[in-house]
């Protein structure tokens, strides 16, 4: 599982910073002042935590003591990439106005994540 979140962090990672030039250089000039930072705030979550599962991954790899924590931590930060972040791009791009009442989803997975990582913190021998 480690591997598999540390090549999703990079991943999630690289396309931050993609979507982030790309937001500078092509969308500044054809969206909204207000779409332009919606889709930036997606940006900003997905390379924050892109870096949370990246120390997740390094979590698995270190420690043998709460994986099942770490992993379902990881898990859970993935889906609030998707359904925060996703949200907020679509919403941004596409102006799909139903999509901004799935941005709460994805925080609630952003939440799960910190409250299971926190949890396994008291487990965590490393």
């Amino acid at each position: 599982m480690a591997k598999l979140f540390l090549a999703i962090a990079a991943i999630l990672g690289g396309l931050s910073v993609a979507g982030g030039a790309f937001a500078t250089h092509s969308l500044k000039n054809s969206l909204s002042e207000k779409a332009l930072a919606t889709f930036e705030t997606g940006i900003r979550y997905q390379m924050y935590h892109a870096l949370a599962l990246l120390i997740i991954a390094l979590l698995l790899l270190t420690s043998s003591t709460a994986p099942q924590l770490l992993t379902a931590s990881g898990w859970a930060f993935v889906a609030g990439v998707v359904f925060f972040s996703g949200s907020l791009y679509v919403l941004s791009l596409a102006n799909i106005k139903w999509m901004g009442a799935v941005a709460p989803l994805g925080g609630l997975g952003f939440l799960t994540g910190w409250g299971l990582l926190a949890i396994a913190a008291v487990w965590i021998k490393v």
